[in-house]
């Protein structure tokens, strides 16, 4: 079994909550969660790793990556489409967040528009599914992903959070 791939953690603070941010040594963006859902995150996180586990390893903004994200919460939003993310999920999942990162900042996309876009038109449960297992949240802005009725759905971080960093981003009335 291969060693356990080393990977950097980061806590900080956010006008919403502990933010928590897990990078590969090359500056990849593996995780990102709130604190207080930890635990899920780390579930996630050992899911992409399977194959060799990970050590996470205390790091004060590895790469850049607080510095960035801090920036994106005092309001240059573009900051967040030049990260580099790295993720180990299915081919599906893969292409449901790629698509993810292509809705723009103050945009919002229903689940079947996203399971269109991906070509998979019949495929909502499945792209909501891949939306909830995205292991960087924010960045890979699965809370830009609403009902077709125009309500919040599920967000991993709370739907309190997905309508603030909506309302952050000028997709919702303030």
């Amino acid at each position: 079994m291969p060693a356990p791939e080393q990977l950097l953690v980061d806590r900080f603070e956010t006008p919403i909550g502990t933010l928590v941010v897990i990078a590969d040594a090359a500056g990849h963006l593996r995780a990102i969660d709130w604190q207080d859902h930890e635990e899920r995150m780390l579930r996630l996180l050992a899911r992409h790793c399977r194959k060799s586990g990970y050590v996470l390893k205390p790091s004060r903004d590895p790469h850049g990556l607080r510095q960035a994200l801090q920036a994106y919460f005092k309001g240059e939003h573009d900051v967040i489409d030049r990260l580099k993310v790295a993720t180990d999920g299915t081919d599906f999942q893969r292409s449901v967040w790629r698509e993810l990162r292509r809705i723009p900042c103050g945009k919002t996309i229903s689940y079947a528009e996203l399971a269109r876009r991906i070509g998979k038109p019949k495929a909502m449960r499945a792209v909501g599914l891949a939306n909830g297992s995205n292991p960087i949240s924010i960045v890979v802005p699965c809370h830009r992903v609403i009902g077709a009725d125009g309500s919040l759905t599920g967000y991993g971080g709370g739907i309190e959070r997905k309508s603030w960093l909506l309302r952050h981003e000028g997709a919702l009335a303030r």
